[in-house]
């Protein structure tokens, strides 16, 4: 194995550690509601997390990760180096924002690493401007609509059920948060796991000279493009954000279950429901959404339903600008490890 080959192994496994990171430090938005109306003990919810974080390999697509694999870098200018710095970038940033409790976007954190690090070798021409639209408009879109579709949720089943009394209907939405819980868990695998996908594509594409010609397990590395992904790389992706999830990112849990606002059954069913359906819609129109901000936005709504006072606009002012910060700091770690790695080169 020449010293190039090693090097994109060792990046893919990179990748799946990012991946790894991604469910650790998202886990808190699949399970932060479902753990503070006490529906399920923070153990049992992240092990029914994991599990549908898991399932969604089987179940939705990869338009996320051919959109990442060749839609928003020129593939021409990608290579190893600019691979690698990316993830620096969004691993860096991941962990410092996890160590604050910060709920920022592991997703924007990769596409701002990604972005950063071939700006820093080609400067904004390296970018695909058109592919970037969709994903930046969603980063005001998605919670807005996860906010939106959980605030009608609340509103509309709140006066169907007017006149029903509370005990019944709290041991009701008991079990459906169940189900809305595993909805968003899905939805959560669909759409963060194909972004890493997108990431080893694009640097498979970039390195098939590489393994062109080469025999074994080896030979499963060379991809010409990204019009079909290869089992291998759904299932390593899945794999690595469902191991990463089991793990657990419990500083966030509090920050999002109840410093926000305060749930019980009936509004964490609504809040996980509104998530899903955004982020599914999302996935399927092939945008790398933050699931981070759209269960955020769908906590807000579920709290605006009630009072607008019922939610700490403070908190949710923090959380809006890590989410501010995380493009550019990511993009500047990236530029940064990119030029680094150069000077070792």
């Amino acid at each position: 194995m020449d010293h190039v080959v090693l090097y994109v192994v060792v990046i893919v496994a990179v990748a799946l550690v990012f991946d790894f990171i991604n469910g650790f430090h998202d886990s808190a938005n699949s399970i932060a509601t479902v753990v503070s109306t006490r529906v399920l003990s923070p153990g049992k919810a992240v092990f029914w997390a994991a599990f549908f974080n898991f399932v969604a390999a089987f179940v939705v697509g990869t338009a996320v990760a051919k959109t990442i694999g060749q839609g928003l870098i020129d593939i021409s200018i990608v290579d190893p180096d600019v691979i690698l710095a990316g993830l620096l970038g969004a691993i860096i940033w991941d962990l410092v924002t996890w160590y604050l409790g910060l709920p920022s976007s592991s997703s924007h954190a990769l596409l701002g690493g990604y972005a950063g690090a071939a700006i820093a070798k080609a400067g904004f021409g390296a970018l695909i401007l058109s592919g970037w639209i969709l994903p930046v408009a969603f980063i005001v879109v998605s919670p807005v609509l996860g906010m939106t579709i959980a605030l009608m949720l609340t509103v509309g089943l709140s006066w169907l059920l007017r006149r029903a009394h509370p005990g019944p209907v709290d041991r009701i939405f008991r079990r459906l948060q169940l189900l809305s819980a595993a909805l968003y868990s899905l939805s959560h695998g669909a759409n963060d796991a194909q972004k890493t996908m997108g990431i080893i594509v694009s640097l498979l594409i970039a390195s098939q000279a590489s393994f062109a010609g080469q025999t074994g397990w080896l030979s499963h590395f060379y991809l010409p493009s990204a019009d079909h992904i290869p089992l291998w790389i759904v299932l390593a992706a899945h794999t690595a954000i469902a191991l990463g999830t089991a793990a657990g990112g419990w500083r966030i849990v509090k920050t999002m279950g109840t410093r926000i606002t305060r749930l019980r059954p009936f509004g964490g069913f609504c809040a996980e429901t509104a998530g899903g359906i955004t982020v599914l819609l999302a996935s399927n129109l092939g945008v790398p959404v933050s699931t981070t901000h759209t269960i955020t936005g769908a906590i807000i709504g579920v709290g605006s339903a009630q009072r607008l006072s019922a939610v700490r606009w403070g908190v949710a002012k923090r959380i809006v600008l890590a989410w501010i910060l995380t493009m550019p700091m990511s993009a500047a770690i990236a530029a940064l490890a990119y030029l680094g790695l150069g000077v070792m080169g």
